[in-house]
């Protein structure tokens, strides 16, 4: 699976919850709470001021086992 900026926080945990560190590591620390869940990922590093590309591409390497 191949992880997007649009997709939501809960979308991304519900497939992997091996990425959880990743949103723990910028601040992200309520990652059960319905909005955090429901937020896009692109949201969340908005608020936390995370470069989302960044994030995803970090996230899709660890997915694919080259992290």
């Amino acid at each position: 699976m191949e992880i997007s900026k649009d997709m939501t926080i809960g979308d991304v945990l519900d497939a992997n919850m091996e990425v959880a560190p990743f949103f723990l590591e910028m601040g992200m620390h309520c990652l059960g709470c319905p909005s955090a869940r429901s937020e896009t990922v692109e949201q969340a590093c908005a608020v936390h001021g995370v470069d989302a590309d960044e994030l995803i591409a970090n996230i899709n390497n660890f997915l694919a086992g080259n992290a």
